[in-house]
């Protein structure tokens, strides 16, 4: 097992054994959504040897914060189990999952501030629409698709115009990745996968590593809902089975004040060129992790943009665009 894999391992026990040492001074905070849990017991005291249990079996690299130690938030769903959801609920309790929102943890807890996010099941959406925000369809509600990595998601995070603003990672914030449409209709709903946002992380630190300055990653196009995917704005070149209609692809650029595509190589120029120096920062990050394998596009310039990289976490290995 690689060095940083046993690091990650023992970032998760030791920041489940530490939460278990205050969990009996800690007041269970309040959501926007749900109300505030009942006092914990005195079998509260085991669970640090319960979670040092679970860290062992846990996948490697995982923990609260991510590979990157950035992350500031983690899913939680019924429909899919994942170390954070026995956390989740030994906090807000077993039904909380059942009620969407966000849940913020004291800021007693961690450096900084930690939010669980509860999702809105993918079964609320009907006829394509939750509440008044248009959806579509993805292609295996109609039978198209059926393989894992083509599945519907498991759910929605609701945002509002209240906490679009969120800090999801150091870097990022939930209104990076919402799709650019339907301006004035909220709540919106968001697709994300945690290790886009995690990848993302350990690319920009590995540009720095690299001696890049990296003063801002801008996300060009995060999620698409289906029906943007298929109908909004201009939409060639858009993939029918785009990972943006998974939530687990962005459409990245360095911005470092200019608003558009930073001179990344220094050679005097903004091109493709400079697309091609995140490439390389996302080689050596999937070497390190090869569990965030993923798709990585290089784009020219148009009249319409600067030059961009498209990465995802699609689970295999891809590459296009680099000549």
């Amino acid at each position: 097992m690689l060095v940083s894999s046993r690091r990650g391992l023992v970032c998760a026990a030791f920041t489940f054994a530490c939460v278990a040492t205050v969990l009996g001074g800690v007041i269970a905070p309040r959501t926007a959504n749900a109300a505030p849990v009942a006092g914990l017991n005195g079998s509260d005291s085991l669970l640090g040897a319960a979670v040092a249990r679970k860290a062992n079996v846990v996948a490697r690299d995982d923990s609260l914060r991510g590979r990157s130690g950035k992350l500031l938030m983690r899913l939680v769903t019924r429909a899919r189990a994942t170390l954070a959801l026995p956390f989740f609920a030994r906090f807000f309790g077993d039904s909380a999952v059942e009620r969407p929102g966000l849940y913020s943890l004291p800021d007693s807890i961690f450096a900084h501030p930690f939010t669980f996010i509860a999702l809105r099941p993918f079964s609320d959406k009907q006829k394509g629409r939750l509440g008044s925000y248009r959806i579509g369809f993805w292609p295996s509600e109609k039978g198209r698709f059926i393989t894992d990595a083509y599945e519907n998601p498991d759910g929605f995070i609701e945002v509002t115009s209240e906490n679009q603003s969120m800090a999801i990672s150091e870097h990022f914030r939930l209104s990076d990745f919402l799709t650019h449409d339907q301006r004035d209709v909220w709540p919106k709903y968001l697709v994300l996968n945690e290790d886009l946002v995690d990848k993302l992380e350990l690319v920009i630190a590995q540009l720095q590593k690299d001696g890049v300055h990296v003063n801002r990653m801008v996300i060009m196009s995060g999620f698409r809902t289906p029906w943007y995917n298929r109908h909004g704005g201009r939409v060639g070149g858009r993939a029918e089975l785009s990972r943006h209609m998974y939530g687990d692809a962005a459409d990245v650029y360095v911005d470092n004040g200019s608003g558009r595509m930073a001179d990344l190589n220094h050679d005097g120029r903004v091109d493709s060129r400079d697309a091609k120096v995140i490439l390389r920062a996302v080689e050596e990050v999937e070497r390190e992790h090869p569990e965030l394998s993923g798709g990585v596009g290089v784009y020219r310039a148009t009249r319409l943009h600067g030059p961009f990289a498209h990465i995802d976490v699609r689970g295999w290995r891809a590459r296009w665009g680099r000549s």
